[in-house]
């Protein structure tokens, strides 16, 4: 039972039980099994909460995810879930409408504004020099292969395979629409400028781990850096062999350019593109790791790629969420008003 969900939803469905519960104790109601007229209730009084400045302390979103961990419990246990009679979908639903706000998403990060981005990292000695290579790794990778920052996070040097011909595939082996591991490969194609080349940029990341991984050490890590040459220069059309270390891709780095053996994780991913966004001088705020993702399907959705085209590399089973950034970001694509002569 454990094993049919993530361990990112059942950390979160934990942390639900234990509200759920605590709430129950407090106001005398039976936790487990619980009738569908006290998880409303609970629910009601979680979406009238409100934070000192006036907004509610819980999403909608939140709400349905607590529901769905007490169900979750119920069943686990044996018991019939109290949202088995729709009284308590109903109730969510009277929630939602309620509060009627349109989601907060990050902006897309386009072309252009990546490349805003790596050209304003320009970091190319000890021991700047190494965070500046992982991180152009991760935007070109990312954007060009429609990541989710959780699918960065877990991406093995074992998933990276060099193809003399399309460039680079990334082996995704789950994500968050495969929990059962049925995987996907996304292809990296060489780019025409060095700046922007997807290859390039994952091959000179590569080429520190195999300094930082072998015996060499920081000495090693050192020299690679000091041979990596500029970063004009195309460097993905050298015969590579596949790697088979299953160690993480993408890692955390420490002070004075020192690699740690620790995955990168989502967060570290997201806190990276806002840094990398403020210093090309845009507002971080309005950035996050989805932007990359987003901006992918936005920037192809502009250059006239079409939804199908656009799954076979975002993993997207429908085309529902992709018309969310289809209508939100790119509205004029396709739209009549444009020949309406104005």
């Amino acid at each position: 039972m454990e094993g049919s969900v993530s361990a990112s939803t059942r950390k979160a469905y934990a942390s639900d039980w234990r509200s759920f519960t605590a709430w129950c104790q407090a106001k005398g109601y039976t936790p487990l099994p619980a009738a569908p007229e006290t998880v409303i209730a609970y629910l009601s009084e979680a979406a009238a909460a409100v934070r000192p400045d006036g907004t509610h302390a819980y999403a909608a979103a939140t709400l349905t995810r607590r529901a769905a961990a007490v169900n979750a419990r119920h069943t686990g246990a044996g018991q019939l879930p109290p949202g088995a009679d729709g009284q308590v979908a109903r109730a969510l639903r009277a929630i939602r409408r309620e509060r009627s706000t349109v989601q907060r998403r990050v902006d897309p990060l386009l072309t252009d504004d990546v490349k805003l981005l790596l050209r304003a990292i320009t970091e190319s000695t000890w021991p700047g020099a190494v965070a500046a290579t992982r991180d152009a790794a991760v935007l070109l990778a990312g954007f060009a292969g429609a990541f989710r920052r959780s699918e960065l996070s877990a991406l093995n040097i074992a998933d990276v395979i060099p193809s003399r011909h399309d460039g680079v595939y990334l082996r995704v082996r789950r994500s968050k629409t495969d929990q059962e591991g049925t995987g996907l490969v996304k292809a990296l194609p060489f780019g025409h400028d060095p700046l922007t080349c997807a290859p390039c940029a994952l091959y000179r990341w590569l080429d520190l781990l195999a300094a930082v991984d072998g015996e060499g050490g920081r000495p090693a890590l050192m020299r690679a850096v000091r041979q990596a040459g500029p970063a004009d220069t195309h460097v993905c059309r050298r015969e590579r062999a596949r790697l088979h270390a299953e160690l993480p891709l993408f890692r955390s780095l420490a002070g004075g350019g020192a690699i740690k053996p620790a995955r990168m994780s989502g967060h570290a991913v997201n806190e990276m593109l806002k840094r990398r966004a403020a210093a090309a001088g845009l507002d971080p705020s309005r950035y996050g790791g989805h932007s990359l993702r987003a901006g992918f399907v936005t920037q192809a959705f502009r250059a006239g790629a079409d939804s199908r085209a656009i799954r076979r590399q975002t993993g997207h089973r429908s085309d529902a969420i992709l018309a969310v950034y289809d209508r939100e970001y790119a509205p004029l694509v396709g739209n009549a008003v444009t020949g309406l002569g104005l």
